[in-house]
């Protein structure tokens, strides 16, 4: 071997050290051997611009984006309200089949995401025991097709790369289908281990918000939950003033009625779910201003507000502003906004007028934190236009009259022109992490190329062949994905090993389909570790688990993933 294998080898190892020791920073460790391999010319420039304009890796992205639309539909929240019933085995079935069914066709990230709020706020049964069986579940189902996870697209564009034909939609399928199958009966057996533990979801979100129920709106004369009240992306419903009665505790079977006054405590930049429901208007709408511009401000010491309610104090005309929230660190706050007494120090979100930023008692009343973005909502034409066009795109691709890129470019464009997200949205939610690991993994590849490190290991396994069986150097491609999944996290662990399992199958004249689908099952089996996969970990945090919940459950589910998958890979494509 040269001096350049030698260093591209050691850039290898390094890279993988440094996935292990900072699990929460791939594309820093990822970007900084993108500028060493460039930097001492082991790649050219013309192989890190490929690298970046790669096409599976550009239709991933642009993948990702269209669903920004998606997720601002009500489509997931109004399914996720169906999901949860008082019977828990009821409620396990629909939640699982549901996720899985989601996750095959949208970004199981999103599914999660979506499931989080439902799930945490449901009277029925505790988070703990289906938060775990969500992100499985949402793993299993993104086995299944070509757009379900980040995962699959990432082996095809380095599939592209090789200059091998792209995956198809639906060859992942038949493995995918044994894979949810016999996971979910092994999942669901193991139940009784899931822990058991209560959550409180009102204490660690702050800010006050009140909405009020018109007369004629539809949600007069429905319970709590039948109107999806507990269903909230990080919004809680925790008091409601009735005339003069405030109560609190509230019931899901609670009956709302005319000019209720809702209190919810959460994420002020997801107050906007809250248009979504006929007849329910916040506060400062009340006053004729609109919540797409709000500002987040605290008050002075030496501001006139200060013992004085919004409503005596006349806030609106005074600085062409209304408050749409309120927190008051180290005291809970309770009633009517409008009749709260303000006190020094106490947070406001204001939904401003034209005139706020001229008004000259602003600056001696509060000091200006920052804009804030909301979470903006589709609904109407845009609504369907979001839900259908997505499915129109996927469809034509997976049925061969399109391919994914064009289909995705195109509806983002039509997404972008008929203004269902903005460009800042899309800028402010480029995946440019994802970006940085999967183009530096190419320009890797490259660079084993390039040094000779890919023809010695080549070379090396031809001269053994008889230690490297199909079906052993197949196990093996498998386990090594796997173990580095649940280390380096999935992305990088396929990003990683993908030349080495095309360069081994090549080298013994194997099917090199298996070992790309070895490399592509391997890396989406990280049920062990709750950061070895982005739904993992989404769901460890909500619901509180320990490391020691996702081995008691992941292992047994690991094992009949790990056998169904090797063993289907083999019948379905050979070796």
């Amino acid at each position: 071997m040269t001096i350049q294998s030698y260093f591209v080898l050691a850039v290898f190892i390094s890279t993988i050290i440094g996935l292990i020791k900072y699990q929460q920073r791939p594309s820093l460790v990822f970007g900084i051997a993108l500028l060493v391999l460039f930097s001492t010319q082991m790649v050219s420039s013309e192989q890190v611009i490929r690298s970046l304009s790669n096409q599976g890796l550009l239709t991933l992205i642009l993948l990702m984006l269209c669903s920004i639309a998606l997720e601002k539909t009500r489509l997931l929240r109004l399914i996720a309200m169906k999901v949860i019933k008082p019977s828990y085995k009821a409620t396990w079935v629909r939640l699982f089949g549901f996720t899985v069914l989601s996750s095959a066709l949208l970004n199981n990230t999103a599914v999660v995401s979506t499931m989080l709020a439902p799930i945490r706020n449901n009277p029925h049964h505790s988070p703990s025991k289906l938060l775990i069986p969500l992100s499985y579940a949402a793993i299993l189902g993104g086995t299944l097709t070509l757009v379900g996870t980040s995962t699959n697209l990432i082996v095809n564009s380095l599939v592209l790369d090789a200059g091998l034909p792209t995956l198809g939609f639906f060859d992942f399928t038949l493995v995918g289908l044994c894979l949810v199958v016999v996971c979910g009966i092994t999942l669901y057996f193991c139940g009784q281990c899931l822990p058991d533990r209560s959550i409180d979801t009102a204490e660690a979100e702050s800010y006050f918000i009140e909405a009020k129920v018109s007369a004629d709106s539809t949600l007069v004369g429905k319970t709590v939950e039948q109107n999806g009240l507990r269903h909230l992306q990080s919004l809680f419903l925790v008091e409601i003033m009735r005339g003069e009665s405030l109560l609190s505790a509230i019931a899901p079977s609670e009956v709302l009625q005319a000019n209720d006054k809702l209190i919810f405590s959460g994420d002020i930049s997801t107050v906007s779910q809250l248009n979504m429901f006929d007849g329910l208007s916040i506060f400062a709408e009340k006053n004729g201003l609109s919540i797409d511009n709000l500002r987040e401000v605290v008050v002075r010491p030496e501001s006139i507000l200060n013992g004085k309610t919004l409503k005596k104090v006349g806030f609106r005309s005074l600085f062409d502003a209304a408050v749409v929230a309120i927190k008051r660190d180290g005291e809970k706050v309770s009633g009517k906004i409008g009749r709260l007494k303000i006190k020094p120090g106490d947070f406001l979100v204001l939904a401003v007028g034209e005139d706020f930023k001229s008004r000259r008692n602003i600056r001696k009343n509060f000091i200006l934190l920052s804009d804030i973005e909301l979470d903006s909502r589709l609904s109407g034409t845009k609504e369907w236009l979001a839900v259908v066009g997505f499915l129109i795109a996927i469809t034509l691709s997976a049925v061969g009259v399109l391919p994914l890129f064009k289909s995705v470019l195109l509806l983002l464009g039509v997404l972008l022109l008929t203004g269902c997200f903005s460009t800042n949205e899309l800028l402010r939610r480029m995946p440019i992490d994802i970006w940085v690991i999967i183009s530096s993994a190419i320009v890797l590849s490259y660079a084993l190329q390039n040094s000779g490190v890919i023809e010695q290991f080549t070379l090396l396994v031809s001269n053994n062949t008889h230690a490297f069986t199909p079906l052993m150097a197949l196990i093996a491609i498998y386990i090594i994905t796997w173990l580095l999944t649940e280390l380096v996290t999935n992305n990088a662990a396929a990003a990683l090993v993908f030349p080495i399992a095309y360069g081994l199958a090549t080298s013994i004249d194997a099917n090199p389909t298996a070992f790309i689908m070895a490399v592509a099952f391997g890396a989406s089996a990280s049920f062990i570790s709750p950061y070895g996969y982005q739904t993992n970990l989404m769901v460890f945090n909500a619901g509180q688990y320990r490391l020691n919940d996702f081995i008691k459950i992941g292992v047994p589910v690991s094992l009949a993933y790990s056998i169904t998958a090797v063993s289907m890979i083999v019948i379905v494509f050979g070796l």
